[in-house]
């Protein structure tokens, strides 16, 4: 079965933008919220939770958020890797 690889290059380019914000939001929150729980100060940052797991106001995202984050990060993760050894060759 032959990749093709202009399919993957436009796949890993267009997903890469859109999954920044989420990703970083994810990233930020979770980190930000563990220095808090270390620090003894969890329940004054409550509201990272929500942040992080896709609450935020009336918009609750909280049932596909983590798998969006999950589906666009192994995505690409899988295009990046192959991407990155065609190039080796």
């Amino acid at each position: 079965m032959a990749i093709n690889f202009a399919r993957v290059r436009k796949l890993h380019a267009t997903l890469a933008p859109i999954m920044v914000l989420p990703l970083v939001l994810t990233l930020l929150s979770g980190s930000m919220y563990q220095l808090a729980l270390v620090s003894g100060k969890a329940g004054d940052f409550d509201w990272l939770l929500d942040v992080h797991t896709g609450r935020w106001g009336s918009l609750n995202l909280e049932m596909i958020f983590p798998f969006f984050n999950a589906l666009g990060l192994l995505t690409l993760a899988v295009t990046g890797i192959t991407l990155w050894l065609r190039r080796r060759r």
